[in-house]
């Protein structure tokens, strides 16, 4: 199976279960908000600080959706469930390697963004919209 093929089973898992899980659909929608936004914070502002900008509207909550989202991702991309891990390495990859995790990364968030439009019900109109209030 291509890697493509892997990344879309995997993801279509994670948000099967995320959502079965999670019964507030308010938190679904955050979690599916930002996977929906983004692919476009990490070709704006680059992999490591759209990285870093998840990390930080987490607030370091286990049970937050944007923490979920990362170890998801991170999951995904480099095979462990640790998002503060994936966040790391991008932050001290080399070039290279750099390049490396944001073209996995991106193709990983391609699946993530449809997931959440298909199963979370999210929109362009409602990406914005992350049904939390203030992060």
């Amino acid at each position: 199976m291509r890697l493509e093929g892997k990344f879309a089973a995997a993801i279509h898992k994670q948000v099967s279960d995320y959502k079965e899980a999670e019964k507030d659909e308010k938190i679904q929608k955050r979690y599916g908000s930002m996977a929906y936004r983004l692919p476009i914070l990490v070709r704006s502002a680059g992999l490591a600080q759209a990285l870093a900008f998840v990390e930080s509207k987490s607030k370091h909550e286990a049970s937050h959706p944007y923490t979920y989202l990362l170890n998801h991702l991170a999951e995904v991309v480099i095979g462990n469930n640790d998002g503060k891990a994936l966040a790391g390495q991008s932050r001290n990859a080399d070039v290279q390697e750099y390049m490396y995790l944001t073209q996995r990364t991106m193709l990983a968030l391609k699946w993530y963004k449809r997931f959440a439009e298909t199963m979370l019900g999210i929109t362009p109109t409602t990406a914005g919209e992350d049904g939390g209030g203030n992060d």
